[in-house]
């Protein structure tokens, strides 16, 4: 099920994969390969990411990593997804998806290594189970942004209905991921992209019709309008968007791991290199909270793709 110790490191550098991380990976093939309880559990947790290819919400969590706290089970996702890979490739063919936007979605795994690596130190994986969406053929990284195909949640539909719009809990709608170690989030880049997003649906799922985009992060906290300059890519890219719901709930650590790479770093020793950095510390030095914020905007849909062949660097 996962490439021999020739070609393997080949394939972890088409997912992205740091070099630093290969030969580790390498040499603990053998342990995923040879051992039969974790090659059964490598099957088990394949079936789970690659049946129903491509059915919103339909990859169910796969089974746990072996315990042990070791690199096996830092790691054992990254042979799921290994795995896995063939299929997903398959599926993305079959829609007609063009082949760089398939190897820069899927070479999300390496970034989720690199997020890992910054906040360890250590070969790994972060958010390990969020990458079944890619592999599951649900997510898409198309320029700048992440498109995740999604359905309006209970509080958002509500909060949608009310603005007017035809639309309710269940409609169809694009989930907005906003990726690090992706430069700026910069207006042009974000123009760009939902121009590849409108383009990319529309052509490769032309039976589901996407006329919203949602996103739930702490980039949206309407706190920051007041902590960053007015022309901030920030403050631009929050502008985009309608309330959809408040949360009253707190949740400082997502913003402090987003930012500093270590959601536990204490707030006196948070460092204050960039506007961002100043606007999230200072705001916790001062007794402030983060709260997680919810938006969406309409996506003009004209119904069919443009001619010719979307490429995302274009």
């Amino acid at each position: 099920m996962i490439p021999d110790a020739e070609d393997l490191p080949e394939v972890l550098l088409d997912l992205g994969v740091a070099h630093e991380d290969i030969n580790e990976l390498v040499a603990l093939r053998p342990r995923v390969a040879d051992d039969p309880g974790v090659r059964d559990l490598l099957e088990r947790a394949v079936g789970a990411v690659t049946r129903n290819m491509g059915t919103v919400g339909g990859s169910p969590p796969f089974p746990s990593p072996p315990d042990g706290g070791d690199l096996l089970e830092r790691c054992f996702s990254v042979y799921v997804y290994v795995a896995a890979l063939p299929a997903t490739r398959a599926y993305h063919r079959g829609l007609g998806v063009p082949d760089d936007v398939s190897r820069r979605t899927l070479a999300d795994l390496g970034r989720h290594m690199a997020v890992h690596r910054r906040r360890y130190g250590s070969c790994g994986i972060h958010a390990a189970a969020w990458l079944g969406l890619h592999f599951h053929g649900e997510l898409y990284q198309l320029g700048r942004l992440q498109y995740q195909r999604a359905r309006l949640g209970g509080r958002s539909g509500t909060g949608v209905a009310a603005a007017g719009l035809p639309l309710t809990s269940g409609d169809p709608c694009l989930s907005l991921h906003i990726p690090d170690f992706r430069g700026p989030l910069s207006v042009r880049a974000c123009d760009r992209s939902l121009a590849l997003a409108r383009e990319f649906f529309a052509r490769h799922y032309p039976d589901e019709r996407y006329e919203i985009a949602v996103c739930d992060s702490w980039l949206l906290d309407p706190q920051l309008k007041d902590l960053l300059p007015k022309d901030s890519n920030l403050v631009r890219f929050q502008e985009r968007f309608r309330v959809a719901w408040e949360n009253t709930e707190p949740d400082d650590r997502v913003p402090v791991g987003f930012v500093f790479g270590d959601p536990g770093l204490p707030m006196e020793d948070l460092p204050r290199r960039t506007s961002v950095e100043r606007a999230v510390g200072d705001h916790l030095r001062r007794g402030g909270h983060w709260y997680g914020g919810h938006g969406w905007f309409p996506l003009p849909w004209s119904g069919t793709a443009t001619s010719g062949r979307l490429v995302e660097g274009a």
